[in-house]
């Protein structure tokens, strides 16, 4: 028997990217499900074929480190576009930071993590715009990277069909 993704064809359709900047890092602590932060949005840019505007300055992330160095990514994000209208974005999924991440910043070094972590997202895009209701309809993948020395994060948006 054929798995499911065997029968089906997949497509990724860019439809934008954003770069967004992050306020200075929030640490609740060290919590029972793991090292609990709080990340601001300081605002940025949206640009791509399909959406194109700018990231409010509100929302951020809510990552929490677990144990075996993998961070449980929650972003949750404002674009306003050139038309006015108003996209809620969420981006959940995971960053693999290493195996001895969680150790390492328990020991306060932090620092000595790789600059930049990649992030593997799905995304939803929630919108009442006449012109963006498609967003309402389609599940995205979202691919992204944090700069922990530029406190900036870049993300590119994919429509699977």
């Amino acid at each position: 028997m054929a798995a499911a993704h065997e029968l089906l064809q997949f497509e990724l359709d860019h439809i934008f990217s954003f770069t967004i900047g992050i306020a200075t890092l929030e640490s609740i602590g060290f919590c029972p499900e793991g090292l609990r932060t709080n990340a601001y949005a300081t605002g940025g840019s949206v640009e791509g074929p399909r959406v194109q505007g700018q990231l409010r300055p509100v929302g951020g992330n809510w990552p929490v480190l677990r144990p075996d160095g993998v961070a449980l990514i929650d972003y949750r994000l404002t674009i306003e576009t050139a038309e006015g209208a108003l996209i809620y974005v969420t981006c959940t999924g995971v960053s693999d930071f290493g195996e001895d991440a969680y150790q390492l910043v328990a020991r306060g070094e932090g620092g000595q993590l790789t600059r930049y972590r990649d992030h593997r997202t799905g995304v939803q895009c929630h919108t009442a715009h006449p012109e963006y209701l498609w967003l309402n309809r389609v599940h995205c993948l979202g691919i992204g990277q944090f700069d922990s020395q530029e406190m900036t994060v870049r993300y590119d948006i994919y429509v699977v069909r």
